[in-house]
């Protein structure tokens, strides 16, 4: 019997071989929202893994809603013919489902990558930034740039964007969507409070905050075959005092249900300044997919937040707390993690024919690279050598 981390699970035509889930981790180095050899080469990594699915970074569905000016885009027919081409190669050697987040910046667009923070948060003009747009020209914070107001036909330009973005994923190759409302983007910045001042039928009650969002993700789920699953990331918590909490994530995730949404990840916080976040510990964010699991029944909840280690993941999906684990950095780590926790829970690790000679099973090194008894090394000592 395989462990819970390593069942099989359905969503809509597709079946995961495993419940563990590449998480989004943004790269940086795109072109104009195109992506590059090194897009190639940390998807084909990933492909490799052993994960039961792999989702792209967050991808612009419009040259304006990129994060950074190195972010991925899927609005123009050069971003949806490399993507093409990425999809096709990993078709070439793995079966692995492989999903993409489309997202919106917002106000928080036009912002420079991790490592360039030290030249400030903002991408002006001159250096090839752009005018960002919100739910309400109040901006992220002090220093950042005021946000074009989102009026009638703003919004309009922005679900249409989501749309052909999502024709553009199909016509790729894409097995899944994952929608990203999370993080303290556009569509995160019109559920939260602290982000949507606005006095129409989309800001005041939750209700209305979250009129516009469900508006694009129903106009997505009309657009994309219906044997594919589409998923939402989601706000937990803004961890901000007046912000977003558990119960609006609950309320949200059953009216995403309505819409035919196959799963959740709650994930929280970066919607405002001045964040109280808890002591982060392993874990720390799993009490969300739990709660959303526990309160909408038949909901699939995705569960994030520092899942290091293969007991940790296997134990969050054997007690119920989630359905699939969402791995981000353990993964960037050892992009063979879940090799190694397949070997870790007594599982069949999914690793390629070309590279089995490092299948514990046949390599007597396994153990002691991967901090094992030295009994289980002796028993290996049979193993055949290649």
């Amino acid at each position: 019997m395989p462990s819970a981390l390593f069942s099989p699970i359905k969503l809509r035509g597709l079946e995961l071989a495993n419940r563990v889930v590449l998480s989004p981790l943004c790269q940086f180095m795109a072109k104009d929202g195109t992506a590059q050899p090194w897009h190639f080469m940390n998807a084909y990594h990933y492909a490799v893994s052993g994960a039961g699915l792999i989702i792209l970074e967050a991808t612009g569905v419009e040259d304006v809603g990129r994060i950074t000016p190195g972010c991925l885009g899927l609005y123009s027919d050069e971003n949806e013919a490399a993507l093409t081409q990425l999809i096709k190669g990993i078709r070439s050697y793995s079966n692995t489902p492989v999903g993409i987040q489309l997202s919106h910046a917002g106000r928080k667009a036009s912002t420079r990558p991790t490592w360039e923070l030290h030249k400030g948060n903002n991408v002006s003009i001159e250096d090839g930034g752009w005018d960002v747009t919100g739910p309400t020209t109040e901006p992220f914070g002090e220093g950042w740039p005021t946000p074009i107001y989102l009026d009638e036909q703003g919004l309009t330009r922005v679900l249409d964007s989501f749309v052909q973005s999502t024709r553009r994923a199909q016509r790729c190759g894409f097995d899944m969507i994952e929608v990203h409302v999370a993080h303290g983007y556009l569509l995160h910045q019109f559920v939260s409070p602290m982000s949507n001042k606005r006095t129409d039928k989309y800001g005041g009650s939750l209700e209305n905050r979250m009129r516009f969002p469900l508006e694009v993700i129903a106009a997505m789920r009309a657009a994309f075959p219906a044997e594919k699953p589409i998923g939402v990331r989601i706000t937990g918590r803004d961890f901000n005092e007046g912000g977003l909490e558990l119960e609006d994530a609950v309320i949200f995730a059953r009216e995403l249900q309505k819409l035919g949404i196959d799963y959740v990840t709650p994930s929280a916080g970066n919607v405002a300044p001045g964040m109280k976040i808890p002591p982060v510990s392993p874990g720390y964010m799993v009490p969300f997919a739990e709660r959303v699991k526990q309160d909408v029944p038949g909901m699939n909840a995705m569960a994030v937040g520092l899942i290091v280690l293969p007991e940790q993941a296997n134990e969050i999906i054997a007690s119920g707390k989630a359905d699939m684990v969402a791995i981000g950095r353990a993964f960037m780590d050892d992009p063979r993690w879940a090799w190694h926790a397949a070997t870790a829970l007594g599982d069949t690790p999914a690793i390629p024919p070309a590279w089995n000679r490092a299948n514990p099973k046949v390599w007597p090194a396994y153990p002691m690279v991967h901090g094992q008894s030295r009994e289980m090394a002796e028993g290996m000592g049979h193993a055949r050598r290649e």
